[in-house]
């Protein structure tokens, strides 16, 4: 599980972070769930392997797309090779069944509980 958290230019954050992205605003910082945090939790969709190049147009769009016309919220990170897409905890069993229904295959990590889940079209 991760949580997703909004960090000041001034701040450092911690070495558990998965997803840093600095702009104007400040530093959004995707890490780990930590023992002692509270809000909101999130679970990841991982694509890594079916990794693509920068130039494959869709990939993003053939995971959201399902999500969004379920009303599923999704937070996203987009590496090189695959795209993080990040939906709240409590909405987990409704996004696997979305993405299933919309063709892809949706497998746990390798069972760390900080694993994200793996979706390959």
């Amino acid at each position: 599980m991760f949580v997703i958290e909004h960090l000041s230019h001034a701040a450092s954050p911690e070495n558990d972070w998965i997803v840093l992205v600095r702009a104007p605003e400040g530093l959004t910082v995707v890490r780990t769930v930590r023992p002692l945090d509270s809000g909101e939790r999130w679970i990841g969709f991982y694509g890594g392997a079916t990794a693509h190049d920068l130039d494959v147009p869709g990939m993003l769009s053939a995971l959201v797309k399902p999500l969004a016309e379920a009303s599923i919220p999704v937070f996203v990170a987009s590496t090189s090779h695959a795209d993080l897409v990040l939906v709240p905890q409590q909405r987990k069993h409704q996004a696997v069944i979305v993405l299933e229904g919309a063709g892809h295959q949706v497998e746990s990590g390798d069972g760390e509980a900080d694993e994200p889940f793996w979706s390959q079209p």
